[in-house]
């Protein structure tokens, strides 16, 4: 059941800043004019109604947006990378796996997009480092590279009402004879290995059906498909529980199917459910129906057909009432938006001591020197200045820093040798 998937996003590197200068007829000292590197293109996850099943990205694991282009002469700026969509089901959970798994995005609804990997920033050309003092730098930064996250896609189906019920009970023939939808059936267990969706129309009125894996005891523990199955009846707001009015202990059919419910959420268990008694068009169940009656008298029960359709109109009735008095699914209810101011880039923190070495954190300035060739004399000038300009060196030297000392800029790491 390709359900649950984990992949890896790599977001576009930015494209590297240029070194160029101005040349042209009568203009025997132009200026430095390399342009700015493109941004590298972005990963997102978009929800598609068209879409029901997570296969596309079983073989495929690995997904890269494009990188940006280099700048160019005449401060021209590189192309920016393109996007990277990865289309999803609707009811697909994007998580992002790390040291903990962090919920990322619930995709409810149809259209519903997020980015999930951002593009690195495009390198500065030299033009960005000519100064009054420094009117002809041989400079450019590296572009910034992208974010690389790794994602599990978990498909929840998203429906108004589950079928459930054991294996082979006629969930999908049901589903079948009410909507357009048209799973497999066959007469054999676990016929039906990933969820379908149907919808369900009654005058002017329709509701989404999900016809749901068949459920084994054992299934709150694993057996079977349990979690796959049990994950999607979490996402409906009523069941209905189809069990095979021919076999021979229909209560503990229905008993086992309630147990593993409680088992996995309470809540869940305690949902509207209808009882649907399925194969009426056997002899042996028309004839034993006053008895299923008195076996289910607490529960509200439906007698009915999939095959010939006998008794299905009353089960939609019965959808539609306990649809109206029913509370929405809990993916429903969407939290109160939370408004945080954003965070200063420019800001920047100092930890560290002269044995540990020190460390700057900061977004701004973390980037900045982590796009920047340290190796070259020129280059590692230019990051001094621009340190400088912005506070930055003047508190490390605050703080206790001194030539020698190393000097950490999230993964850049320079030997100190700024002096006041």
């Amino acid at each position: 059941m390709i359900d649950s998937v984990e992949i890896e996003a790599i977001a576009g590197d930015g494209g590297r800043g240029a070194v160029s200068f101005r040349r042209e007829k009568y203009v025997p000292r132009g200026g430095p004019d390399g342009g700015r590197g493109g941004r590298g293109g972005d990963v997102l996850v978009t929800a598609d109604a068209q879409i029901n099943t997570l296969r596309r990205y079983r073989r495929q694991r690995q997904y890269r947006a494009a990188p940006g282009g280099a700048g160019g002469t005449s401060n021209r700026r590189g192309r920016a990378g393109a996007a990277l969509v990865l289309d999803l089901p609707v009811g697909t959970v994007v998580s992002q796996v790390g040291a903990d798994v962090e919920r990322l995005v619930d995709l409810q609804e149809h259209g519903q997009q997020m980015v999930v990997a951002w593009g690195g920033a495009g390198g500065h050309g030299n033009a960005y480092f000519k100064s009054a003092t420094n009117r002809a730098p041989r400079v450019a930064q590296q572009g910034e590279p992208g974010d690389r996250v790794r994602l599990r896609l978990e498909l929840q189906v998203v429906a108004d009402i589950g079928l459930v019920g054991l294996p082979n009970a006629g969930k999908s023939s049901l589903l079948r004879r009410l909507t357009a939808a048209r799973p497999r059936v066959a007469d054999y267990p676990f016929t039906t290995l990933e969820p379908h969706l149907g919808v369900v129309e009654a005058g002017w009125g329709e509701f989404v059906m999900a016809d749901l894996p068949g459920l084994v005891e054992g299934a709150s523990e694993g057996v079977g498909l349990g979690h796959e199955f049990l994950r999607h009846a979490s996402r409906t707001r009523a069941l209905v529980h189809v069990i095979d009015g021919s076999v021979a202990d229909p209560s503990a059919a229905r008993r086992t199917v309630e147990r593993e419910l409680e088992a996995w959420d309470p809540e869940v268990a305690a949902r509207p459910q209808i009882i649907a008694v399925n194969k009426l068009d056997l002899p042996e169940v028309q004839g034993r129906r006053r008895e299923l009656e008195r076996l289910f008298a607490d529960a509200t029960v439906q007698f009915c057909s999939a095959e010939t359709g006998d008794g299905t109109d009353a089960i939609v009735a019965a959808c539609l009432q306990i649809l109206q008095a029913a509370a929405p699914a809990p993916s429903e209810l969407a939290p109160a938006p939370v408004v945080q101011p954003k965070p200063d880039p420019r800001r920047f923190d100092i930890d560290g001591d002269a044995d540990r070495g020190w460390i700057v954190r900061g977004a701004a300035v973390e980037r900045f020197v982590q796009m920047m060739d340290l190796g070259r004399d020129e280059a590692l000038a230019e990051t001094y200045r621009w340190l400088e300009r912005r506070g930055v060196a003047a508190a490390l030297h605050k703080a206790g820093a001194r030539p020698g000392h190393i000097v950490r800029f999230g993964d850049a790491e320079i030997e100190w040798e700024w002096e006041r």
